[in-house]
């Protein structure tokens, strides 16, 4: 099965995560417990409690070791977007790949533009001849 990579599912799973941990638990979750619970690393956990809590998904509880995770608006999950983001990656490749097609493009028509010009110079040339021979 394939991880899912768009916002709209990730809330979804951080969100059932953090009530399923604070049913099992009594309290609410860490951060750390959370992304040990579906195999994130903490940088990617703390990206996505950082989206859904912008959104006011997710809220934090301060505690006297580490901040505890609570579920705000759980409709407001409804509202993210359900298609994958781009990365910049991708965005500055599909820029590369535009410019490389502009550029085959204009190759292409001076290409065209040469072997027209060589056509017509043939042409001339053979017309000349004709003309010589005669």
């Amino acid at each position: 099965m394939t991880k899912p990579k768009d916002l709209y599912t990730m809330g979804h799973l951080f969100v059932s995560v953090v009530r399923v941990l604070e049913y099992k638990e009594g309290t609410p979750p860490s951060l750390e417990t959370i992304c040990q619970s579906i195999g994130f690393s903490d940088e990617k956990g703390s990206y996505l409690l950082s989206r859904l809590k912008d959104q006011g998904i997710v809220d934090t509880v301060k505690s006297g070791f580490n901040d505890r995770i609570v579920v705000a608006d759980h409709l407001a999950i409804e509202d993210l977007p359900r298609e994958t983001e781009e990365t910049r990656l991708e965005q500055e490749l599909k820029k590369f790949k535009a410019g490389k097609d502009t550029m085959k493009k204009k190759v292409a028509s001076i290409k065209a533009q040469q072997d027209q010009k060589k056509q017509d110079l043939f042409a001339q040339i053979e017309k000349k001849l004709k003309e010589k021979m005669k």
